[in-house]
């Protein structure tokens, strides 16, 4: 979480619906091989947990459960160079939005991961659009034979530490000069966030 609180987001809905449309992250814990990361689709529960699934070969999946654990979802960022707000004299930065989310790690049960894998797909395939996918495509023996090969894990956060910097300790001139730059630069979504969040 970036130090200056300026750039703070106390909107537990909108942290929530962060988390929910990127749905994707890093889960990062220490073990007795040393600090590891993992690369995963998250769920959110809606009621202050996150749930993901980890290949049984991962180097977290093992110690995972009953240990605390930091889940990081980056949403959008952008290189700001001091040309945007036109006042030369500063330094370029990057804007981004991150949400931190710590807390202890719940091994699933078959059946929690089971249901976590068909809402996965149900929420990503209806965002897609067209006729929907489900795992009842697959056959019960290759399903079995998958979802050994996967670990299903819930963490109950106990901690939301997010970073929302979008040009708070600029002026109303300046954000919206960088908001404006940043659209036309490719970076719609980040310039949205700015013209929405940004005091």
């Amino acid at each position: 979480m970036h130090p200056n609180p300026a750039f703070r987001h106390d909107d537990r809905a909108l942290l929530e619906a962060l988390v929910d449309e990127i749905g994707f992250g890093m889960v990062f814990a220490q073990t007795p091989d040393g600090p590891r990361v993992a690369h995963t689709a998250l769920l959110s529960t809606g009621d202050g947990a996150v749930q993901f699934h980890l290949a049984r070969g991962n180097g977290l999946a093992r110690w995972l459960a009953g240990a605390p654990a930091l889940v990081v979802v980056n949403g959008p960022d952008a290189y700001v160079s001091p040309r945007f707000s036109g006042n030369p004299a500063q330094v370029p930065t990057w804007n981004y939005v991150a949400v931190e989310l710590e807390g202890r790690v719940q091994r699933m049960d078959s059946d929690g991961l089971t249901a976590l894998l068909r809402d996965l797909a149900e929420r990503h395939e209806g965002r897609i659009g067209g006729e929907l996918w489900t795992m009842d495509a697959i056959p019960e023996a290759d399903l079995r034979k998958m979802l050994g090969g996967i670990v299903g894990f819930e963490m109950e956060i106990e901690a939301w530490r997010p970073t929302f910097k979008l040009s708070q300790n600029k002026t109303e001139a300046e954000r919206k000069a960088i908001a404006t730059a940043l659209q036309a630069a490719g970076s719609p979504a980040l310039a949205e966030l700015m013209r929405r969040l940004a005091p």
